[in-house]
């Protein structure tokens, strides 16, 4: 497992930035002042640098909705017991969750994907994916959430979703997450990752009061203290073997696919951004390949996001996950596209071009 991961890690590569001054000239003389169509030119240069100079490409475009249960949710970090878990992996198969909306209005396929869910199997779905790790984590208030061995393979996981999408052609891939208690894990991930103090990082998460959040961060101190060797070491996976989740590993293992493939990668919001800080320490080139879609309303992303000097793409107040923030803003990663690509030159319409 571990060589099939270094070997995945070793086809990660930067963007050629030699392409920069060509796609900004491209941009530039688009009939517009230079400029002025803002992150949208921003978004539409990394696409043209991570698909290599060719392009930019936006369709098809695929989110992945990855679902882990975790055993930190009998410290009663979450308003929602963990069943719930398992009934919205329903309600996505069966088209009734938010993410199953926003992705068809961004014209975005949806898969789902159980990576550690509590419980036995799924029936059969044509856009289920059954993957479970194991039916759940360990309480990484008490010790390693996972093995080793177990990360690795849901890294894995993530990155034959990758894999898989670019075998369809797929060009933009999006995160999404589910798991009740996963604010919990991911907040930790934080704290390890970034040096943050769980009281400033911990939050409501589904809905919790004054008392449950400073509950949470209790917990989460536990957490970071029974697994003070792992968080000590420095090695991302052992941390993310330690504290993180399922779900959050595979997305981690995603975002790492995404960059091997020269796929764009949306990242979705707190539980997915965790994700990102997990490939981002695994390998940084990563971030060259992704875009934070949105701010969370989550508190302590705001924190984690100007800690890795990220710079999310929209501000909606979303707090949901699943990959709904993703969606949204697949439609800007288009309309980049599409700016690119179908705008008319100053030439091309007849336009005087202006002076500097």
């Amino acid at each position: 497992m571990q060589k099939d991961f270094d070997a995945a890690l070793a086809a990660i590569v930067p963007v050629d930035r030699s392409l920069t001054e060509k796609g900004q000239a491209h941009l530039d003389n688009l009939t517009k002042p230079k400029g002025s169509l803002g992150r949208l030119e921003d978004l539409a240069l990394q696409m043209f640098l991570v698909q290599n100079g060719e392009g930019p490409v936006a369709d098809p475009m695929r989110i992945y909705t990855v679902a882990g249960d975790h055993g930190v949710n009998a410290e009663g970090v979450s308003l929602f017991p963990q069943e719930v878990t398992r009934q919205m992996i329903l309600n996505f198969l069966n088209g009734g969750a938010g993410i199953n909306v926003l992705a068809e209005t961004a014209g975005a396929q949806l898969y789902v994907v159980d990576a550690g869910s509590c419980g036995g199997g799924y029936d059969e779905h044509p856009n289920l994916i059954q993957e479970k790790i194991a039916p759940g984590t360990a309480n990484l208030a008490e010790g390693p959430a996972m093995t080793r061995e177990q990360c690795l393979k849901a890294l894995m996981l993530g990155i034959s979703l990758a894999d898989r999408a670019m075998a369809d052609g797929v060009k933009v891939l999006g995160t999404g997450d589910m798991g009740i208690s996963n604010t919990t894990p991911s907040t930790a991930l934080y704290c390890a990752y970034l040096g943050l103090d769980p009281e400033s990082m911990t939050g409501p998460g589904t809905g919790l009061d004054k008392a449950g959040v400073a509950s949470k961060a209790l917990v989460i101190h536990k957490g970071l203290r029974a697994n003070k060797a792992a968080v000590e070491s420095g090695d991302p996976i052992e941390i993310l073997a330690a504290l993180g989740g399922y779900e959050i590993a595979t997305l981690a293992g995603l975002i790492l696919g995404g960059a091997k493939n020269r796929q764009l990668v949306c990242v979705d919001g707190f539980i997915s951004t965790a994700a990102y800080a997990a490939a981002w320490k695994i390998c940084p080139t990563v971030q060259e390949y992704c875009v934070i879609s949105h701010a969370s309303a989550e508190p302590g992303h705001a924190t984690a996001v100007k800690a890795m000097n990220l710079d999310p793409l929209l501000s909606l107040g979303f707090r949901l996950g699943e990959g709904t923030g993703a969606a949204c803003a697949m439609y800007l990663v288009r309309s980049a596209a599409d700016m690119y690509t179908k705008m008319a030159t100053f030439a091309d319409a007849g336009v005087t071009e202006g002076t500097d």
